[in-house]
Order: C-alpha cells, then sequence, then structure tokens
C-alpha cells in the first residue's frame, strides 16, 4: 500500500512485542512492498500503535478488522527494510480525505 500511495505515512518507532495484522482485503501482502510471494519475517508494532482495544487487532494498512499475522516478504528482509521502524499507516492519505470532502460537498446520502 505504502508504495502504490507516496502521501500516506507510516509509524516508523521502535517496534515492541505486538504482532501486526492484517484485514481480510490486505491479507497475505507484504506491508511495505505489496507482493504476495515469499513471506518471512512477522511484522511487529510499537507499543502505541497496538494500545487499547480500539488499536489492538487492526489491520497495519487500512485499520479494518485484523484476521491473519503480517509479514514481510524474503526482497524487503534482504533489503533490511523490515528494520525501519513500525509500519502502521497513521494516515487516511489525500485522496480517502478529498473522497469525504466531495461527499460532504455535494451531499451524498445513503437512503
Amino acid at each position: 500500500m505504502a508504495k502504490h500511495h507516496p502521501d500516506l505515512v507510516m509509524c516508523r518507532k521502535q517496534p515492541g512485542l505486538s504482532v501486526g495484522r492484517l484485514c481480510i482485503k490486505c491479507e497475505g501482502k507484504c506491508v511495505i512492498c505489496d507482493s504476495f510471494v515469499n513471506p518471512e519475517q512477522i511484522v511487529r508494532c510499537c507499543d502505541e500503535c497496538s494500545y487499547g482495544s480500539s488499536m489492538e487487532g487492526k489491520c497495519v494498512v487500512c485499520s479494518a478488522k485484523g484476521v491473519s499475522d503480517a509479514y514481510y516478504c524474503r526482497e524487503c528482509v534482504l533489503l533490511e527494510r523490515d528494520r525501519d521502524g513500525c509500519p502502521k499507516i497513521i494516515n487516511l492519505g489525500e485522496s480517502r480525505t478529498d473522497l469525504f470532502y466531495a461527499k460532504k460537498k455535494y451531499g451524498f446520502k445513503k437512503r
């Protein structure tokens, strides 16, 4: 996700003991480069990103309900991208924010 959307910001703090999770939509992807091959090392999140019942068990990429553990792919481990810190996405990104305000501006409502 972060490779295809450059406006997303990762946490990058010192990782702790908690394991990162992925939702059904993101399941099987590498957190850094979005590849579906060679999962090698489990993702660790910092204590701030995994603290509390509202953040525990959420997807590292999109903050949906997590169903499986997150892994780094072999290439990211060889390039040592797994050592950059916590990979949790901490902002929505411009495209999702723009969509929210566009819906608000034109008054799209569910019926």
